[in-house]
């Protein structure tokens, strides 16, 4: 089981990941190794930020979130807060 914050930073990782790849294939559209490598960095971020919402809550409040109860979001600290909380 992850901390927050190893499992935050972990998700800021993988989305760099997700953006760079996705920027390199609308130059090499053909690319498989770079679709593939898509594909499996997409579905590594998709599990963290399900793992993240369902210990710790959701993430962004736009509909996107697996957390089933939105009200989380509004009750609860910030993601970021929730980092410094446990940095102290």
């Amino acid at each position: 089981m992850y901390s927050k914050s190893k499992l935050l930073n972990d998700i800021k990782k993988y989305q760099f990941y997700a953006v760079e790849l996705n920027l390199y294939l609308d130059n090499f559209p053909d690319n498989k190794k770079a679709q593939e490598d898509y594909k499996c960095i997409s579905d590594t971020l998709n599990t963290l930020v399900k793992q993240y919402e369902k210990q710790f809550g959701p993430l962004t409040n736009f509909g996107n979130s697996s957390v089933v109860d939105q009200r989380i979001w509004v009750d609860g600290p910030w993601p970021w807060e929730k980092c410094i909380e446990e940095d102290k």
